[in-house]
Order: structure tokens, then sequence, then C-alpha cells
């Protein structure tokens, strides 16, 4: 049901109600009004002609026919007198008043009370009746009904004719905004309210108005917030591609420079090892040609120092657990002052992107540790479970600088970048009383 409709019904039933009221008073007031003008009256009435008629000869009723005559109409009573043979010889007169015209017979018996018949008998066998008759009085009652109910019925019509119009009015900015809604819910955002009359409207055209343009701006964030996200995601895969591929030409390289250079640098070394003991010792070939052998030693060292940070190539023969026990053991002899621990629990099947990851992980951090924070132990963990590998590196230096996090740490950020592309997560933290936490989470799904 429409509002308008609801509060012309409410507005209607009000108004009926009183005018219901106004009718039952109207009613109740007429009929006791009636009722007490009958009493009375019939009680004078009765003990007027009760005295009046011991006075006159009851053998004779000519002297009581001309006083009756002459008296006329008592206006609430009707006055007979009849015969020894019960015959009507005198009957009170039609009263003038509102002559010819009678109130409806419902609201006579509604209204009219229920009054004696008082006989008074003669002594010739004749007899006076004198009975109530209301009837114009009823007829007042009715009239004034009647006028109550046609004002009644103007003023409900009236009443109801204006307060449609003004609900109407009050109402008339709502389908407005039931329109505004409706195209909000559509998706057109950028409609606004015009200024709606009423107080109530206005504000609520204005907190409308106010609720369009937080949701315009939202959904321009949200957009750019999905676009960023999109592009943040491609920039990932794209990332996630170049990584791969580095990781392919560092495997390729670390091969040539253990396949091919490392073999072209022993041979150099035996020729020059050859040279210096094909002549003499104090000469300056023989001088020459250890120098030469001397640079292929350490060119040969660096290049098997390097090939590790390059891509471990024991991944693809020995397995994650071998590699990272000789990685351990490779950085204990190089630093015997400090203790190096392992401990891990891999599986048996782990994916190229989580074994590189797991590597990548451990070398960063082993060697962050032992560069810059000056420890005396360091210790590694690598366990897994359903879901996840968990690798934790800890040590007991010194611990983060407060500007760790500022731009240049490329190792920890290509590390943060390498977990968010495999969907983990990396964590670096302080710990009491002194030392750095670095944990690793490997989710173990389509990357393993």
């Amino acid at each position: 049901m429409k509002l308008r409709t609801h509060v012309n019904l409410i507005v209607a039933s009000l108004s009926a109600a009183f005018v219901i009221l106004a009718a039952w008073l109207q009613f109740d007031g007429t009929r006791r009004a009636v009722r007490e003008e009958i009493a009375g009256a019939n009680v004078v009435a009765t003990q007027l002609l009760s005295r009046i008629l011991i006075g006159y000869d009851q053998r004779d009723d000519e002297q009581l026919l001309t006083f009756l005559q002459h008296l006329g109409r008592v206006r609430a009573h009707e006055i007979t007198v009849r015969d020894a043979n019960r015959q009507i010889i005198y009957e009170s007169p039609p009263s003038p008043y509102k002559a010819g015209r009678e109130a409806p017979a419902w609201y006579a018996s509604f209204i009219l009370p229920t009054t004696p018949v008082h006989i008074f008998p003669l002594a010739n066998g004749s007899e006076v009746r004198i009975e109530a008759n209301a009837s114009r009085a009823i007829l007042d009652g009715w009239d004034d009904f009647k006028h109550l109910m046609m004002v009644g019925g103007i003023a409900f019509a009236i009443l109801n004719a204006a307060v449609f119009w003004l609900v109407g009015r009050a109402v008339a900015p709502w389908p407005i905004i039931v329109e505004g809604l409706t195209r909000i819910e559509q998706g057109d955002l950028r409609h606004r309210l015009p200024k709606l009359k009423g107080y109530e409207a206005n504000m609520i055209g204005s907190t409308f108005n106010r609720m369009a343009v937080s949701l315009e701006e939202k959904l321009l964030s949200d957009r750019k917030a999905v676009e960023a996200e999109q592009r943040l995601q491609q920039r990932r895969e794209l990332d996630q591609l170049i990584e791969q591929r580095l990781d392919e030409e560092r495997r390729v390289i670390a091969r040539e420079l253990h396949d091919e250079f490392a073999q072209s640098v022993t041979a150099i070394r035996s020729f020059a090892v050859v040279i210096a003991n094909q002549h003499p010792v104090d000469s300056q070939t023989a001088e020459v040609a250890r120098l030469i052998s001397s640079e292929a030693a350490q060119l040969y060292d660096a290049m098997h120092g390097l090939i590790p940070r390059l891509a471990p190539l024991t991944l693809d023969t020995l397995g994650l657990a071998e590699t990272l026990e000789g990685f351990i053991k490779q950085w204990q002899g190089r630093h015997p002052a400090i203790r190096f621990s392992l401990h891990h629990e891999l599986p048996t099947e782990l994916g190229t992107s989580a074994t590189i990851a797991v590597y990548r992980v451990v070398q960063e951090a082993v060697i962050n540790a032992v560069r810059h924070a000056r420890p005396t132990q360091v210790e590694v963990s690598v366990v897994h479970s359903d879901s996840h590998i968990r690798v934790r590196v800890t040590d007991n230096g010194i611990g983060l600088p407060e500007d760790w996090s500022r731009p240049g740490h490329f190792g920890l950020r290509g590390l943060q970048e390498r977990m968010a592309m495999l969907g983990g997560t990396l964590t670096l933290k302080n710990r009491e009383p002194g030392g750095v936490a670095l944990t690793a989470e490997i989710p173990l799904g389509e990357h393993a």
C-alpha cells in the first residue's frame, strides 16, 4: 500500500469514528431530552386534567368537550374522549408544527420511550385517554441528525480531500527518490537528485547525493585497485618468468664454467707446470710459468666459488638435502670460528621452483649473517608439512640495523618477491637478546 493511501485511510477512519461518535452523542442526547420532556409533560398533563375533570359534571360530556376544544392540543400528548359505546367523540387536533412530516420509523423507535396510557373513566360511562405523543420532538431530533450528518459528511469529504492533496504534495519527492535509487541499483552512479521540497525529503536527497558520490569514488577506487592488482599480478608473472629464465641462464653459465672453463683453466695450469719443469728453476721462463700456474689455480678456485652462487649443480644430481649439507660444510670450512648447524626434513619429491626457493633463502640468509651480523652461531632449519615448507635461519649476531628495510637491499627484496610469486611469506626480525631470525613459508601446491 502506498504511503499516501495509507495516510488517507488512517485519516478517513479517524474522521468516520468522529462522525459516528457525534451521531451517537446526538442520538443519546435526543433520546434523553425526549424522555425527560415526555415524562415531565405526562405528569403535568395528567395532574392538570385529573383536577379539571373532577370539577366538571361527569354526567354531561358537552362541557368537557367545550373545554377540550378551547384547550386545543397539548404538544406532547394526544387526548381522546370515548362515549359509553367506545366511540370517539373527541380527538386532539393535529399539531401545526412541521405538519405533514414524520421521522423515519426506525429513528422514532430508537428515540421514543415506552410511556403508559392514562385513562380517566367518567360517571356516564365515557372515558378520557391521555397518551404521550413526542413525534414533533422526535422530528426535531431527526432534523438535527440530518443536519449533523450533512455537515459531518461535507467536513469528512473536505478533510479527506485536503489530506489527500496535502499528503500528495508531501510525498511528491518519493517517486523521484525511488527512481534515483533504481538508477543507482542499475549502476548509474553519476545520477544525482535535484533539490527536493520539504525538510526531510531535502535531507534524504542530500544524503543520497553524498552516498552516490561516495559509491562512485569507491567504485573508481576499487576499479583502480583491481587494475593495480592485475598489473601487479602481470608484473609478478613477468618477474617469475624472468626469474626462471635467469635461473636457467645461471645454470647454463655454471655448467659452462664447470665443464668448459674449468677444464681450460686446468689445461693452462698443466701446460704452465710442464713449461716450468722443462726450464731451469732460476730462468725467467720458469718464473712466468709458475705465475701462470698460480693465477690459473686462483682462477679455478674463484670459478668453483662462483658456480654455487650462480646455480648449485648438485641440485640436479644429489638433491636439495645433500646440496644444503654441502653448502653448510663449505661455509663452515671458510669460517671455522662460526658454528653452523643444519636440520632438515624434506619431502621425497619437491618441484623445481620450491627447491630453488629453499636453496636461495638459505643461501641469502647465511651469507648475510656471515657478512654483516658477526655471529658465532648460525642455525638452519628446513621442515615441511602437508601444505608448506618452513625455512628458518637464525644467528646470534648484532641484529638488524634500524634502516635495514631502506631501498637498496636487493637481496632481501629479491627473496620477498620470490616468496610473493610462489604465494609464500618472508619475515625478518631481531631476536632477544641478540641476533636475527629469518622465516620463510613456501606453499606446497602448484609451485611445488
